[in-house]
């Protein structure tokens, strides 16, 4: 490789709730009206919210959150407009962001929400607390 090519970095990111010391449901940060937000947190709420600024990946999520049963196989939410390999890759990236966790079952992949993410993005954004 020539020196003159950008050296990319992985960072991987926490899941939004997984945390021992959080009880299950509870969100990651304060309102922003509330405290000020750490670095850690800021990091985390930035590359969810990264990832729902692609309008596919805001209807793949909305997809899937909304389903019936709370999860969603991706023969049922794969109809946006686009290609199934690019359905797989913003789902990947949904998966990376922290914002859905799947299930493989036979030849069908299962998404759903992950655990506390709708709750902590509501919380970080309530102005009303």
């Amino acid at each position: 490789m020539s020196n003159s090519r950008a050296e990319l970095r992985m960072v991987e990111l926490p899941m939004v709730g997984l945390s021992t010391a959080e009880p299950e449901g509870a969100p990651c940060c304060p309102p922003l009206v509330s405290a000020e937000l750490s670095e850690a947190d800021a990091v985390r709420m930035a590359a969810m919210f990264k990832a729902l600024g692609d309008p596919v990946r805001l209807r793949l999520f909305s997809k899937v959150a909304s389903h019936e049963g709370g999860e969603a196989c991706v023969c049922d939410i794969q109809d946006v407009g686009v290609s199934q390999p690019t359905v797989s890759h913003h789902l990947k990236k949904l998966r990376e962001a922290g914002l859905l966790s799947s299930e493989r079952r036979g030849t069908w992949v299962y998404y759903r929400v992950a655990p506390s993410v709708l709750a902590a993005m509501a919380a970080l954004l309530d102005l009303n607390r």
